[in-house]
């Protein structure tokens, strides 16, 4: 039985992962701190064992004193692409130093390490993205993570350290958090419907992006942990929409339910307007297909967002604000 460490675990990659690999007879140790997932949403098996810590500043070193583990999978990060020039500090402490303490054990222990990066590190280029692009990110976030992605190369140069690189963008499926005010976009547009609420776009809503089930990430991910190492994968959808007519699909959806909501169009923000990837190298090497019907995902997730608990939305505190941030965040 591998011991499989999921930093992250109480967020959609990490919750849907560990139930992938417990019921593939994989022992599962967890690490989250509820910033940006919930207790409820960890699995219950006796193959599970969680520790709630903070990357960044709690000290590691019992856990893998503890435990013999075979692989990390490293998706603890705060994804809020578009806040991220408003929380600089913040970004890089829970992207950056967060990752190099994970990645500092992972070098004295000599474990392989799998690390969600992000298609914003290819910034504003030509689509569809590929994984030869040299990276041009346009924000905070994207820069944090292409900066992971050139310590763990670094340290792969230096310590021999066995790592892969995963860039998934828009995952959409259950366990997401869409209580949080400033990203997954699909699930602001969930909950707002649910309070029949307008779905804000930013801007005129010609953005495009690909979304993709979570369902289809979890065999190509139990693939790296034998073998692939030093390999860079972009995971996701190849069929892209407009933020327009995602909108329009939760209004629909969301009218099929009982409930009723608008779309009203709000100051556009610094952002890439279209992102989506190529994904030819994940299908050749791990296999991956990705079969997302969307409405179906959007209405399973709306389903399952109508039974959760009452949460607060999430906020938090800008770094750079007043005048200098956008008119509906401040």
């Amino acid at each position: 039985m591998k011991t499989i460490l999921i930093t992250g675990c109480a967020g959609l990659l990490g919750t849907n992962l560990s139930r992938h690999l417990l019921s593939k007879n994989y022992r599962v140790i967890g690490i989250d701190n509820f910033f940006g997932g919930y207790s409820d949403f960890l699995p219950t098996h006796e193959n599970f064992t969680f520790y709630k810590l903070n990357l960044e500043s709690d000290d590691l070193t019992f856990i893998f004193n503890e435990n013999k583990i075979d692989v990390v999978f490293h998706f603890a990060a705060y994804a809020a692409e578009g806040l991220s020039p408003f929380i600089r500090k913040f970004n890089y402490t829970n992207n950056v130093i967060a990752s190099s303490n994970i990645i500092n054990h992972c070098i004295i222990n000599e474990i392989k390490i799998i690390f969600t990066s992000s298609m914003a590190v290819y910034g504003n280029q030509e689509v569809p993205f590929t994984e030869l692009m040299r990276p041009l990110p346009v924000d905070p976030y994207g820069i944090a993570k292409y900066s992971v992605e050139q310590d763990l190369a670094s340290a792969a140069d230096q310590f021999n350290l066995r790592y892969n690189i995963i860039r998934p963008h828009n995952v959409l499926g259950i366990y997401q958090n869409i209580w949080d005010k400033y990203r997954n976009v699909i699930g602001i547009f969930i909950r707002k419907a649910l309070k029949n609420e307008n779905l804000s776009i930013y801007g005129d809503g010609s953005q495009t992006r690909a979304f993709s089930d979570i369902k289809y990430y979890m065999l190509p991910f139990e693939k790296l942990i034998d073998g692939f190492d030093n390999q860079t994968y972009n995971i996701g959808a190849d069929k892209y929409y407009t933020i327009k007519e995602m909108a329009e699909k939760v209004v629909l959806i969301a009218k099929k339910y009982g409930y009723e909501s608008g779309i009203e169009y709000l100051e556009p923000r610094y952002e890439v307007k279209h992102a989506h990837c190529d994904h030819t190298k994940a299908r050749t090497e791990l296999d991956f297909v990705d079969d997302t019907t969307l409405d179906e995902l959007i209405d399973t997730m709306f389903v399952w967002a109508m039974n959760q608990p009452n949460r607060d939305v999430k906020k938090i505190d800008y770094e750079i604000g007043g005048d200098k941030i956008y008119s509906y965040w401040r």
